[in-house]
């Protein structure tokens, strides 16, 4: 299965994930956002961090988790890598909470920089799972 596809965009940037769970879309998705700005697979692997995000939906844990990326390049120069022991667990009363290790180096000479990814934004955002796995759908302010 493929982990993400990008997609035409008059203005911004879009891309939709897969995966056959929704740990592993929303996984994808990381790394398509992260795609659009640095080439994530080139990334070594020294840093780890951990981070736990809420939300009331899964659209909206989908683009806090999302946000969080952009925050810790922002914060942190951390250029994500991948992402492992990723979980949505549902919590009372239909809101959901993600757990994930991100993985990756801080920004240096080393990787190049490519495209700046200002915000997620819930325009075009679908979720979606059928019989054949899962797939979100997002488009990003560039």
């Amino acid at each position: 299965m493929e982990r993400y596809r990008i997609l035409p965009h008059p203005a911004d940037g879009k891309f939709r994930a897969f995966g056959a769970t929704g740990e592993e879309a929303f996984s994808n998705a990381a790394l398509a956002a992260a795609s659009l700005m640095w080439d994530w697979w080139s990334i070594k692997n020294l840093r780890s961090i951990p981070v736990t995000v809420h939300g009331r939906d899964l659209e909206q844990l989908l683009y806090k988790f999302l946000e969080e990326i952009l925050y810790l390049l922002d914060t942190q120069k951390f250029l994500l890598g991948s992402v492992e022991d990723l979980k949505i667990i549902e919590a009372a009363g239909g809101a959901f909470r993600l757990d994930a290790v991100l993985w990756g180096d801080e920004a240096g000479g080393r990787y190049e920089i490519f495209g700046d990814v200002k915000a997620v934004t819930y325009n075009e955002m679908k979720i979606e799972h059928g019989c054949d796995g899962w797939s979100v759908q997002v488009v990003v302010d560039m």
